[in-house]
């Protein structure tokens, strides 16, 4: 079975999104009731979330690409346990203290962590996958990978709706522990390193063959994507797809808890919808299917998936529309393993960590620009000053980059990867270069 070696990766990695995914709707009302002094919503509390977003996504162009390759390089799991840990002081300040001070070094803590480790575990992961997953059964571990991703949101919802406020944070430490720990003791590396021929170099030539060998190996990564019409295609998709999809993620809780009262615990059901459908969508159906459709029309079904859920969202007129939106999540939550899939075969095997490092470097490029737009056109029709009624305004505009996303996926042209002979010939110039 495919998934048989990845039982050490996989088991981890599920506690660590149920750590995370229980903190997500009392977060919501964690940070409004520090930041907005008993209102249900206000500007500020939008804002730095817009911030954060933005300053994530500015040092993500670079670290995403980066930790892709020192995966490749120095290997899967000492990059795995480091990004996984990340998680684990921000939420410690909550556990301490709730007050405005201390919700503003979690913004900090949690912002570092957000560098780190958001988009990048499951580049890393991807790749681990592509180390131990022949071609032919790849798209069927990618969609088990973001089933479990969906099961641990569903358990993390259930525990966020279930445990008392006080625990919840206290669990979600316990939890993260529990994963790099797990890591350390069981999984497996499958990257073999090299050994270094500098040993025994200075200070400062080390600390320059390091930048160079970065530059270079980056631009590899860019040569890469750029000469494939297919990962070019996808880095375009992805682009538009998570300008859209980040921005809708970034202000969507504040614009229900705004704009029909919702709780944490319909917060919490609202989320338990998607994941459990997504499951469903992604551990039975897509396995079964892409055999059959191939990941290019799972692709376009998804994000077309995507845009009603953004309109629904968006143009909601009554409490129970949004449990009508949340039910599209079953199929768009394909648009990643159908992108992982199709990246993965236009890769060659000693480039799965650059290509999809380079992709994920795309996405946060988009999550940077997302709350540019989407914080004050959120805030403003949130407000009594909109120029009109329509409070999810802001989320009707990020479709129309799901759109954009679709008519480039209508025109992907998918082919097979180059050969790992002329991948080696340009790390051996790159070899050449810097010694």
């Amino acid at each position: 079975m495919a998934l048989r070696p990845l039982l050490h990766l996989l088991c981890p990695l599920c506690f660590h999104w149920i750590a995370e995914e229980m903190t997500v709707s009392v977060l919501v009302d964690v940070t409004t009731a520090a930041l907005c002094s008993g209102a249900s919503t206000c500007a500020e509390v939008i804002y730095i979330n817009g911030l954060q977003q933005t300053v994530v996504g500015i040092f993500k162009m670079v670290v995403l690409p980066v930790l892709g390759q020192l995966a490749d390089e120095y290997g899967r799991k000492p990059l795995l346990m480091v990004t996984v840990s990340t998680s684990i002081f921000p939420f410690a300040v909550l556990a301490w203290n709730k007050s405005k001070g201390f919700v503003y070094a979690y913004y900090v803590l949690r912002t570092v962590s957000y560098i780190l480790s958001q988009g990048s575990i499951f580049c890393i992961a991807v790749a681990y996958v592509a180390d131990v997953v022949e071609d032919s059964k790849r798209a069927a571990a990618f969609s088990w990978i973001t089933g479990i991703f969906s099961a641990s949101h569903v358990l993390g919802n259930v525990l966020a709706r279930f445990l008392p406020e006080k625990y919840i944070f206290e669990v979600s430490i316990a939890l993260l522990i529990f994963g790099p720990v797990y890591m350390q003791l069981f999984l497996v590396e499958t990257v073999r390193r090299a050994p270094r021929q500098d040993q025994h170099s200075t200070g400062c030539t080390k600390i320059f063959k390091v930048l160079q060998e970065r530059c270079l190996s980056m631009k590899h990564a860019a040569t890469l994507v750029l000469s494939s019409p297919t990962l070019k295609g996808i880095y375009i998709i992805s682009f538009f797809y998570e300008l859209g999809m980040s921005g809708i993620s970034g202000v969507l809780l504040y614009y229900l808890k705004a704009a029909f009262g919702f709780n944490k615990n319909q917060l919490s059901e609202i989320l338990m919808m998607v994941g459990i459908g997504s499951i469903f969508s992604q551990m039975l159906i897509l396995p079964l299917i892409n055999p059959l459709v191939g990941e290019k029309l799972i692709l376009c079904t998804a994000l077309l998936a995507s845009i009603a859920y953004a309109l629904f969202y968006g143009l909601a007129w009554a409490s129970w529309v949004p449990y009508l939106s949340a039910s599209f999540g079953v199929v768009y939550v394909l648009v990643k393993p159908s992108t992982y899939a199709i990246i993965s075969k236009a890769s060659s095997s000693s480039n799965q960590g650059k290509a999809q490092g380079f992709i994920a470097g795309i996405q946060s490029v988009a999550s940077l620009l997302s709350p540019l737009a989407m914080s004050p056109l959120t805030s403003w029709f949130l407000s009594s000053n909109a120029p009109f009624k329509c409070k999810g305004f802001s989320i009707v505009c990020a479709s129309l980059c799901m759109m954009i996303a679709l008519c480039y996926a209508v025109f992907l042209k998918q082919e097979e990867p180059a050969n790992d002979e002329s991948n080696n010939n340009i790390d051996d110039v790159e070899a050449a270069l810097l010694s």
